[in-house]
């Protein structure tokens, strides 16, 4: 399909990027993981588990358009379905944040955490209602979001790293 021939770059670099940092969070988290606090669960499942969801976004919507599709209704369903599940998941995670006790977060954390990732899963929904009437647009948008929830990914990566070099092991130090 002419259309998605010329992204294929474009997500092969994507894709790589999320898959190989999937890995590397995992190796990250299992190294400074001894045995968290009964309360770390809740900031676990609002801060760790979503970054490993937005780079399997990514890889997933780089996979799905890397594929030979022979039109573009089938990939633009599931691209929106994507869409559409990861905006309710973002208000999930928006949720447990309130909820969770261990980290009262900032506006970075709202913004890295439940704002971008709503923005960018909402652009995946509206890029496959928008792709018959601006299909050139609409696979920008989707482009776009892709590339947002890897930046989201390794931000989110960092932020927690950091958290737990800086902060969490001091309380262990003294």
């Amino acid at each position: 399909m002419p259309e998605l021939a010329a992204w294929d770059g474009f997500y092969g670099i994507v894709g790589s990027a999320a898959g190989a940092l999937i890995g590397l969070q995992f190796v990250v988290l299992t190294l400074i993981a001894e045995r968290p606090l009964p309360p770390a669960a809740d900031a676990g499942a609002a801060f760790a588990t979503p970054t490993i969801i937005h780079f399997g976004a990514a890889l997933l919507v780089s996979a799905l358009l890397r594929a030979p599709w022979q039109a573009l209704a089938p990939v633009a369903a599931l691209w929106g379905f994507i869409g559409a599940a990861g905006a309710a998941y973002a208000v999930v995670v928006a949720r447990r944040m309130r909820a969770q006790s261990t980290y009262r977060p900032q506006f970075e954390d709202w913004l890295f955490h439940a704002l971008l990732p709503l923005a960018a899963y909402a652009s995946l929904a509206l890029s496959a209602l928008a792709v018959f009437s601006h299909t050139r647009e609409s696979l920008f948008g989707v482009g776009g979001a892709a590339l947002l929830l890897l930046f989201i990914g390794i931000h989110n990566s960092w932020d927690s790293i950091a958290y737990h070099v800086f902060f969490s092991r001091q309380d262990t130090r003294s």
